[in-house]
């Protein structure tokens, strides 16, 4: 996991060329252009969404997994707590094997706030749940990059 300003993005790189891509387009004039259609910066091996849900109570959470592809979430209105923990000390609960997903349940070892100005990065032994309300619910608007890794 790294979570850090998005100032510090170049900090991170050299850890994997499509790290390092998906790093680069950490600015505010990409991330301003960022839709709910999927953008493909390399292929299906680097590619970015956008997404606008409500947050939710934490029992209305489950965690997710993926074993190919690494996630950065970068939260670009609003909050939400994200939660993670290691794959092997939850359990599965449902997969889709094809989309690289696994969800999960269980205890989180690691809690924190994402907000706009910094990106989270999970790695494939990074299960992470997201979506969790602070105080109340209320409307996030993110970017996430998924970056085959394996």
């Amino acid at each position: 996991m790294i979570y850090a300003p998005n100032t510090a993005a170049a900090n991170y790189r050299g850890i994997h060329p499509g790290l390092d891509l998906a790093l680069a387009k950490i600015t505010p004039e990409f991330l301003a252009a960022v839709t709910e259609k999927r953008q493909e910066l390399a292929g299906s091996n680097v590619y970015v969404t956008g997404f606008t849900y409500d947050t939710l109570p934490l029992e209305e959470t489950f965690f997710e997994a993926h074993k190919n592809y690494l996630d950065i979430h970068i939260m670009l209105s609003g909050c939400e707590r994200v939660e993670l923990a290691p794959p092997d000390t939850l359990t599965e609960f449902d997969r889709k094997e094809e989309a690289d997903f696994y969800a999960l349940r269980g205890t989180a070892q690691q809690s924190l706030v994402l907000s706009p100005g910094h990106f989270l990065v999970v790695f494939p032994e990074d299960a992470h749940r997201i979506k969790i309300c602070l105080d109340e619910p209320q409307t996030v608007r993110k970017a996430v990059f998924k970056v085959r890794f394996r």
